[in-house]
């Protein structure tokens, strides 16, 4: 990070042997081009972070076995229970939403890439506030994640051999470097506030904010849904949340246009700013994901579980978020049970094919380095292995028994017996 840190000054700017500061005259803009290079890469390995995490914990729950047992037979499987599904299909489901936005970033990477080196900065703006929102919602999600699917491992997942310790401790700074999460959230909000007051004049917003060009439709527009099955129409789930999106944003707006201060204004409906970017940013991935699957995309019926999960990913964000839905009007308290019922049949569908959806990662047990997330399933035996390689198990008897501990059971003993 340090070197990074290095780079961007001394791009912009020199030290004298004297110690004399020198600006330079390159283009201050291309600081923010490394600044997107680098959070691009933050949200690819965003996905490849919770992918690991999803990846282990959906192959011990396939294993591990808890109660339910009927006529002295097998326990159930602890990925058959729907609490365990609701808690785990939806970060699975979120790996693969991260991974497509993550391709999708590097593109716009790309594209800054050549009009920077042509001097065109009027595509930066909005790369900026991209990379920035989508660094600060993967990195938020993906961190909650990992803990999440240590929780899903019970008791074995505290174990440092399960790998989702060593996991958390060194993803967890990823909230902070490059970029506060908070900060840059405030951030991306500053851009769609000036997005949105720019909206009059005639300035037609394009890239991942084209969708509030739309203006008098989004705010007129009430969902369709009439039946839990209407919920997979692509169309309907892009409608509802570009509505809730925009809706947020126009509401910020109008609340700061009270304030004499800006400033003031933006500081006092902070909190209500966070919630309008992050709106946006979880906008993006849900469009990204959908562009995705009208792409061709080679393998039998890989598509349709790929579908299967974009419907996962976007009505457990609108179960999630199911307040500013309703609250916006952008959909009923009903059609939000509609989409809570749907959500949890998408989950029979997810759990035939949720081993095959890990295994697509294509981690292989020395990445992984997690017993619990073996590919061959012998967790027990593994955790029995594990277990001899402690120093405490090298003897029957470990050291120091006799000299120390032994003593001090002889004398309970005595006392007892007084």
């Amino acid at each position: 990070m340090l070197f990074l840190f290095l780079s961007k000054c001394l791009s912009v700017s020199q030290v004298t042997r004297e110690g004399k500061f020198v600006q330079s005259d390159v283009p201050r803009q291309l600081v923010y081009g490394t600044m997107v290079y680098v959070r691009q890469t933050i949200v690819s390995d965003a996905s490849c972070a919770l992918a690991r995490a999803v990846c282990i914990a959906t192959r011990y729950s396939a294993v591990r076995r808890q109660f339910g047992s009927q006529n002295g037979g097998p326990e159930t499987q602890v990925i058959d229970y729907k609490t365990q599904q609701s808690r785990l299909f939806p970060l699975l489901a979120s790996a693969y939403a991260f991974r497509f936005v993550g391709e999708w970033l590097k593109w716009l990477y790309a594209d800054v890439t050549q009009r920077l080196q042509a001097n065109d900065f009027s595509t930066l703006p909005e790369a900026h506030a991209c990379t920035a929102g989508l660094k600060s919602m993967t990195t938020s999600v993906t961190a909650d994640a990992i803990e999440e699917c240590r929780k899903l491992c019970g008791g074995h997942g505290y174990l440092s051999n399960s790998g989702l310790p060593e996991l958390f401790a060194v993803y967890i700074p990823t909230c902070t470097y490059e970029g506060d999460n908070v900060v840059l959230l405030l951030q991306v909000a500053r851009f769609l506030m000036k997005t949105v007051s720019q909206l009059g004049s005639g300035k037609k917003p394009v890239g991942t904010t084209a969708y509030m060009g739309q203006a008098e439709h989004l705010m007129q527009c009430r969902c369709e849904v009439e039946r839990a099955e209407d919920w997979l129409k692509p169309s309907v789930i892009l409608e509802a949340f570009e509505a809730r999106a925009f809706r947020m944003s126009i509401a910020c707006a109008k609340n700061l246009s009270k304030f004499s201060n800006p400033e003031d204004g933006f500081s006092e409906l902070s909190p209500d700013l966070l919630e309008a970017a992050i709106a946006h940013c979880q906008l993006i991935v849900v469009s990204k994901y959908i562009e995705k699957l009208q792409q061709d995309i080679p393998g039998k019926g890989v598509k349709r579980q790929l579908e299967i999960l974009c419907n996962v990913y976007a009505l457990h964000l609108l179960h999630k978020h199911l307040g500013d839905f309703i609250t916006t009007s952008c959909i009923t308290p009903k059609q939000g049970a509609l989409a809570n019922e749907q959500l949890r049949l998408l989950y029979s569908q997810v759990r035939p094919n949720a081993i095959t959806l890990v295994d697509a990662f294509n981690y292989t047990d020395h990445y992984l380095g997690s017993v619990l997330g073996c590919y061959n399933g012998n967790v027990y035996q593994r955790l029995y292995e594990e277990a001899w390689k402690d120093p405490l198990n090298d003897t029957v008897v470990p050291d120091g028994y006799h000299e120390y501990v032994r003593p001090i059971l002889k004398q309970h003993i005595r006392t007892a017996r007084l």
